[in-house]
């Protein structure tokens, strides 16, 4: 697989049908993964548990890529992410609203495996939606 079918393969078959076997297969086990919702994680098993935690927290949740950059084994890939507040997220009860924010992810690929990911999402954006924050710039 390319750099680019395996990060489309991670977002529509690992996050958004939660096929770990395939995880496993594109994910090496060595993997880090700094997500933006979480603490760093390590290995694919690791990423696994953190993957059923953003899931149980956000029913139909669903990965988008808007726009990929591959250079060199390393992608850059512009990400919206979406689902609905069904269970305790940043310490808040589930809400049953519909909450969406952009992001930013950075892979490094080689050996047709996923060795690190970095993810910046949209935090305050996604915490205003949950009414933590006052609105921006007011």
């Amino acid at each position: 697989m390319t750099p680019t079918e395996i990060v489309e393969s991670f977002y529509a078959d690992v996050w958004n049908r939660r096929d770990y076997d395939q995880a496993r297969r594109i994910i090496a086990e060595d993997f880090k993964f700094r997500g933006s919702l979480d603490d760093e994680r390590s290995g694919v098993e690791g990423f696994i548990d953190y993957n059923k935690g953003v899931h149980a927290a956000l029913g139909d949740y669903t990965c988008t890529i808007r726009d990929m950059v591959v250079s060199d084994g390393r992608v850059a890939a512009q990400m919206y992410f979406e689902g609905v507040h069904r269970g305790d997220f940043f310490g808040v009860p589930a809400t049953g609203k519909r909450l969406g924010w952009m992001g930013a992810a950075f892979f490094e690929i080689a050996g047709g495996q996923i060795r690190s990911l970095w993810v910046l999402g949209d935090i305050d954006g996604l915490k205003r939606q949950l009414g933590l924050t006052d609105s921006a710039w007011t």
